[in-house]
């Protein structure tokens, strides 16, 4: 075979791959449409949505550069992800809020703004001084959050369940659950500024996983609050062995570790699916208007954001800007931390800072006018 050939069908060959990576990059668009007990592949392509759209960036990049129409084939399929480009790019200034909205009100006044944040916090680093503990209140009181919303909270023998509360103090009302009904789930609170009334712990079965619905009274004024921790994917307990059978130069041992991480990824999403459907049952039947926020391990490609994008706002999208990620790994290119609200509550600001403490999480703060 001549180098014209070889040339000529090098040339195919990346023709191929363009339009392959294109195909699935558009498939993979419609993966939150579908609920993942009827579909195992969707899911997995959800997933991989990021890694897909930088992908056609570069090869429509390196098509542009050589100055081939082919470009426009993975521009076209990366657009056609419109819905999950704006759920983390958003342009334009931040909304303007007023100074009385963030500055601390006198007791028995409302502003008509609430400000809440969410945050996994990894039971603080397990540190024994609670210092990550008292940074974060420390910042929150600056950013003058009222309701903190925490997942993962946990308590040591060394900084005990007393120390947090006093750490946290300047939120007076709080709703932690009692120690016998967090066995084996990972715990989650609520802290306020504002009083707390009809606190209910959600737990979901086969899972470690929950959530924890209350009511905000605001003088006249009531929100509803749903703070979720779903399902975890269970991709940082399992990938150091995943790592090792696919390094092992055994064919059968990597077949099963991609297998293997296939059907935990899957079963996983099968779990947020139904716990998300309990959120949005919940949601919709709530006589006040409602606050969904926590750490949902779901990307904005997901059937989780999806479903509850249909009745609820996506606070990001209503009073965010900028570019937003709130899992401080995964090459910053992962958002799973959210803040929904009702439609007759209005988002005036939504931000994710980088907090570099005990975390793999940023938190994020979200300003509503209700």
């Amino acid at each position: 075979m001549g180098k014209t050939a070889v040339k000529g069908l090098f040339h195919l060959i990346l023709i191929a791959t363009t339009f392959a990576l294109a195909v699935v990059t558009i498939i993979a668009s419609r993966s939150g449409h579908y609920h993942p007990e009827h579909s195992t592949i969707m899911p997995l392509l959800g997933l991989a949505v990021p890694v897909l759209l930088v992908s056609c960036l570069i090869v429509a990049l390196c098509w542009a550069l050589a100055r081939r129409k082919w470009a426009f084939v993975t521009l076209t399929a990366f657009f056609f992800n419109w819905e999950y480009l704006t759920a983390v790019i958003r342009f334009g200034s931040p909304h303007e809020v007023p100074a009385t909205a963030t500055a601390p009100n006198r007791q028995g006044e409302n502003s008509g703004y609430l400000t809440v944040a969410t945050y996994n916090v990894h039971n603080f680093g397990n540190e024994i001084t609670g210092y990550s503990c008292k940074q974060i209140a420390k910042y929150m009181q600056q950013q003058h959050v009222d309701v903190l919303c925490f997942q993962e909270f946990g308590e040591n023998k060394h900084f005990t369940a007393d120390s947090l509360r006093r750490a946290l103090s300047h939120w007076q009302y709080a709703i932690i659950p009692a120690d016998d009904s967090i066995r084996g789930i990972l715990p989650i609170a609520v802290f306020s500024r504002y009083p707390l009334i009809g606190g209910r712990f959600i737990t979901y079965p086969h899972s470690a996983n929950c959530s924890m619905l209350c009511d905000i009274i605001l003088n006249t004024d009531t929100i509803r609050l749903l703070n979720n921790h779903l399902q975890t994917t269970s991709v940082s307990q399992n990938r150091k062995k995943w790592e090792r059978e696919l390094a092992a130069d055994n064919t059968r041992r990597e077949a099963q570790a991609v297998q293997d991480a296939a059907e935990t990824l899957h079963e996983n999403s099968v779990k947020r699916a139904f716990q998300t459907d309990s959120i949005c049952q919940l949601a919709t039947a709530s006589p006040h208007p409602v606050l969904v926020c926590g750490d949902f391990n779901s990307l904005p490609s997901s059937y989780t954001y999806h479903r509850l994008s249909e009745s609820l706002k996506d606070g990001f999208k209503t009073g965010g800007h900028g570019y937003m990620y709130t899992y401080r790994y995964g090459k910053r290119m992962l958002r799973i931390d959210y803040a929904f609200h009702s439609p007759e509550l209005e988002c005036t600001d939504y931000y994710s800072p980088n907090l570099d403490l005990c975390s793999d999480h940023n938190p994020v703060i979200f300003t509503v006018k209700y």
